[in-house]
């Protein structure tokens, strides 16, 4: 019998053991962590009974995912809010987008049609589009006239794809989305996910998981586990030598930590793109505790799981443009998540959970506490006191806590054009690693970040290509 050890337990090496064990093979999970989950966990904090999710909140690609959509995922529940995303302004007013893209286009009021005509022809076809573009750029398409409908706007600036709107409401939403990118909005390819998430709004909706994300963990490890396959927690694997013998293994890692396991067995080719192989701006994440929820302005805001602060398409450019340069702005790019409103059984009584964090330069060392403080206040002015307590987990401090997240780079690798289209170097075999039995499945491969799993069941079902045919080679090879 074929048997395989997979390197982290986030929702890709979930997924990739999952898919291995459904084909029958022997699966071992080893995940350094006492919890499973990665990207996914969630957890009680502050208040008791208060849930918080610890990095990964709102996923507007779960149902999309062609891998979640085979997987019997029992015990999740998704829900979803009237508003999916706000984006209040100094002035009182807000753009929102909801799942109906034709309520969107009324509350956009002139800016509507053309919202439609850009989001529209991708969302219609959103679950075709995503089963191309939720792999290896360099394969023939499935669908390619839906498949040219997002690249002729993914190609874009966000800044440029901006300019279509008139109104600074209309303009700051899609900045928002678009900065999800965490790069300057000025580049190239910028608009490549605010496209992807916006379609995918009013194709299915900002969806969270009822019970906090770990929920998705959860379930991706009971299907695992109902296959036959085994997690071990707390176990922390520095080195491809400490491993028992093995026919596949999986690795739910960054390049940079791929380098140190696999160390000179990785072909020289392989190992110099995985050292160029580079991480964007950081994360600061702070989990409120607040009493009757945030006082915002805009009506729609108050109704919205997720919420995106920066003001202005200018500013939020300019913040962005900043972290990319290692400064950090007075005013950074805030997103807030209020998923306790789709949710419910996350808040305690009137205390609820808000879930926030900052774009920071990468490997930020300083305090964004009070910054986001600021951008909440700018917007919702009693915020600061209606607080009832904090939890702070630092840019540095989201590197340890999660080794994947290098310099507190959330997103697993730089949104630069180069890397949007090849990640984690270009290669028409992006999870091979290489080292003959070894593939990299973590969000550092295509499609990229996200709670999808389809990193995962991607480079799963290139080993089970490779594995399983005898008239293919055992081993991978460098390209």
């Amino acid at each position: 019998m074929t048997n395989a050890i997979v390197v982290g337990a986030g929702p890709n090496g979930l997924s990739a053991a999952a898919r291995l064990a459904r084909a029958g093979v022997s699966v071992t999970v080893l995940e350094a962590s006492e919890t499973i989950g990665g990207g996914t966990r969630s957890s009680e904090a502050i208040v008791p009974g208060l849930l918080h999710d610890h990095c990964s909140a709102v996923h507007p690609l779960a149902l999309a995912s062609p891998f979640y959509r085979e997987l019997p995922l029992s015990g999740v529940t998704w829900r979803t809010t009237d508003v999916n995303c706000a984006h209040p302004l100094d002035d009182g007013s807000a753009g929102a987008f909801y799942q109906s893209i034709e309520t969107t286009a009324e509350h956009l009021g002139v800016d509507g049609r053309r919202w439609r005509q850009v989001f529209g022809p991708v969302a219609e076809r959103f679950d075709d589009l995503f089963d191309d573009v939720a792999g290896p750029i360099l394969r023939v398409p499935s669908h390619p006239i839906t498949l040219a409908k997002l690249g002729m706007r993914a190609a874009l600036p966000a800044t440029m794809l901006g300019r279509v709107w008139k109104t600074p409401q209309a303009r700051a939403l899609w900045a928002g989305v678009a900065a999800h990118a965490f790069w300057p909005l000025n580049r190239p390819m910028t608009s490549a996910i605010g496209v992807t998430l916006t379609a995918a709004a009013h194709a299915h909706g900002w969806v969270v998981a009822e019970g906090g994300s770990q929920a998705i963990a959860n379930a991706v490890a009971k299907v695992l586990t109902d296959a036959g396959g085994t997690i071990e927690t707390g176990v922390s694997v520095s080195s491809i030598n400490e491993l028992p013998p093995h026919d596949i293994l999986m690795l739910d890692v960054s390049p940079t930590t791929a380098l140190k396991i696999l160390g000179d067995r990785l072909p020289s080719r392989v190992a110099s793109a995985y050292r160029r192989f580079a991480h964007g701006p950081g994360a600061f994440k702070v989990d409120f505790a607040v009493e009757g929820g945030v006082p915002w302005v805009a009506e729609s805001a108050r109704r919205a799981g997720t919420v995106h602060l920066g003001g202005t398409i200018t500013e939020v450019a300019a913040a962005e443009h900043a972290v990319h340069a290692g400064e950090m702005p007075a005013r950074p790019f805030v997103l807030v998540g209020q998923q306790y409103l789709g949710d419910p059984t996350r808040s305690v009584g009137n205390v609820h959970p808000v879930w926030t964090y900052a774009h920071v330069p990468h490997g930020y060392t300083g305090d964004a506490t009070e910054a986001i403080i600021a951008q909440i206040e700018r917007f919702a002015p009693g915020f600061r006191d209606r607080i009832i307590g904090t939890a702070v987990r630092s840019a540095t401090e989201m590197a340890v806590y999660n080794p994947n997240y290098v310099g507190g780079d959330i997103i697993g690798g730089a949104a630069s054009m180069k890397q949007t289209l090849f990640r984690p170097r270009v290669t028409t075999h992006p999870y091979d690693t290489g080292v003959p039995g070894v593939y990299l499945c973590s969000a550092s491969t295509p499609p990229g970040a996200g709670a999808h799993g389809m990193c995962g069941a991607n480079a799963a079902d290139r080993a089970l290509s490779l594995h399983t045919s005898p008239t293919k080679p055992h081993a991978t090879s460098p390209r």
